[in-house]
């Protein structure tokens, strides 16, 4: 019986720091939120010399009391999951970690707080405090988008970065260090500035030959810049959500589970282990 009963506590707590589909899921998600806010600003602030002197005290006491509340509510996040290993390994468990891991860090390595501001990716969690189920099945769809096209996006940089190591170094060959290209990795920086179409001014051609091949660089970018933009078009066309919960996975931490789904999509879990 007494097995039972921590098994349903365990249970309750894990819907209670997971999921937001109840009352007090909800209230735990939007006061972590306003905490992640709070301690975010308060690191920003302690940034600024002016405020850091007048204020440091309250700032260290108050960055130490968010520090301590994030540590147990990961602590408790371990404990309320069945493996512990596959939340411990997630995107949201590592991000979990880093956000009031750097306070500790802070004592042997003075200045590594203001990491702390890696908090703000906590408050991706508002998606599923305020049920925006569409913007979670944009995400998942987006994710998914970005893990097709990879081998593409891939090919297309390595394309992008022998374009600009060839016209780098044709640039040093033409210009030479008189005009500013004093060396390859300088013709290359020339290279990716002009082809990304931002245009520093910092280097310029000076020759007519080098201003020929600056003004195909340029014209070039144009064309370079549109296609991962098509090629993540083409795969999010591809791609097709349905309804989903904000239920999370007991096993492996994830969501985005359909909404009659039994056993999770990812691991195999019970979504439900009573």
């Amino acid at each position: 019986m007494e097995a039972g009963n921590q098994l349903s506590l365990k249970h309750r707590l894990h819907k209670i720091i997971f999921e937001a589909d109840t009352r007090s899921g909800k209230a735990f998600d939007i006061i972590l939120i306003l905490s992640i806010v709070i301690s975010v600003l308060v690191v920003m602030l302690d940034s600024v010399s002016s405020y850091h002197a007048a204020y440091g005290d309250w700032f260290y006491s108050i960055e130490w009391f968010f520090t301590i509340l994030f540590t147990v509510e990961y602590i408790l996040r371990i404990i309320t999951v069945e493996r512990a290993k596959g939340y411990i390994f997630s995107f949201y468990g590592i991000v979990d970690l880093l956000s009031f891991l750097p306070t500790y860090l802070s004592l042997l390595i003075p200045g590594s707080q203001f990491f702390l501001v890696i908090r703000i990716l906590r408050i991706l969690r508002i998606f599923r405090v305020l049920k925006f189920a569409k913007y979670i099945i944009e995400a998942d769809q987006l994710q998914e988008a970005l893990a097709s096209s990879r081998q593409k996006i891939i090919i297309f940089i390595y394309t992008v970065v022998t374009i600009t190591v060839l016209v780098g170094s044709l640039m040093y060959v033409i210009e030479g260090a008189e005009n500013g290209f004093t060396s390859i990795p300088k013709g290359i920086y020339w290279a990716i500035v002009t082809l990304t179409t931002v245009g520093y001014g910092d280097i310029s051609p000076q020759t007519d030959l080098g201003q020929m091949v600056s003004a195909m660089i340029m014209i070039m970018g144009y064309g370079i810049i549109a296609v991962p933009t098509g090629i993540f078009t083409v795969e999010l066309s591809r791609v097709k959500g349905g309804k989903q919960t904000t239920e999370v996975c007991p096993y492996c931490s994830k969501e985005g589970h359909d909404a009659d789904a039994e056993y999770c999509k990812y691991c195999g879990g019970r979504l439900n282990p009573e």
